[in-house]
């Protein structure tokens, strides 16, 4: 009976601490769950961290290029360099850099189309001497091939005598058939007296004309 009463005690000892232990591990927090949380919140953070630190030095890269492009266009354009008084010696503001890059671009191209154009109008002059040139070849060549050629050539005098002779006739026509009644009946008749008067027939008999004329005069 003692052995009995003893066992009996000890199982209800027993019986009690498991029961006390399994009210105290229900009352314990998972410790599991916790460290599993613990793990994960800082793993959390830190990503967020990484992103924000990315998106920083991605902004920070950008502003740092548009920056550099400034600089750069206040060095190569010269309207930049040189001192405005409106402004003393306060930085130039990006407004004033972006229009001072403005304007000296349309200053260049103004520069380029005048620059085409002159090289346009030099181009044709020496398209005219090329064939100055040649004419002047040809006639120097003629006349080394024929030196006795120009023995009876006719004087600058006469001419000036042939071309004065036409001209006085047809000042003749043009005075005879003009009015200078008003401005729109001068336009009439001088168109009139284009038609009439300065056909190729009517020209070519005058100069045959003033040339038999001079002839005569000269033998």
């Amino acid at each position: 009976p003692a052995l009995f009463l003893e066992n009996t005690r000890k199982g209800s000892i027993v019986s009690r601490a498991n029961s006390i232990g399994s009210t105290s591990a229900s009352s314990v927090p998972n410790t599991d769950d916790e460290d599993s949380d613990y793990h994960q919140e800082p793993y959390k953070e830190s990503y967020k961290d990484r992103r924000r630190r990315a998106h920083t030095q991605a902004e920070q890269k950008r502003r740092d290029a548009i920056k550099k492009g400034y600089d750069d266009l206040q060095a190569i354009v010269p309207t930049c360099q040189q001192q405005d008084f409106s402004i003393g010696s306060q930085k130039l503001s990006k407004a004033i850099v972006l229009q001072k890059t403005i304007d000296y671009i349309q200053f260049l191209h103004k520069e380029k189309k005048k620059q085409e154009e002159e090289v346009s109008t030099l181009r044709k002059d020496v398209m005219a001497l090329k064939i100055m040139k040649v004419n002047y070849e040809q006639i120097v060549k003629a006349h080394q091939d024929n030196p006795n050629e120009g023995k009876d050539q006719v004087s600058d005098q006469v001419k000036f005598n042939v071309f004065q002779g036409i001209m006085d006739s047809l000042f003749q026509s043009f005075n005879a058939s003009i009015s200078v009644t008003s401005f729109q009946e001068l336009s009439a008749c001088v168109f009139s007296w284009i038609e009439e008067y300065c056909k190729p027939q009517t020209l070519r008999d005058i100069v045959i004309g003033v040339l038999h004329q001079l002839k005569s005069q000269l033998y």
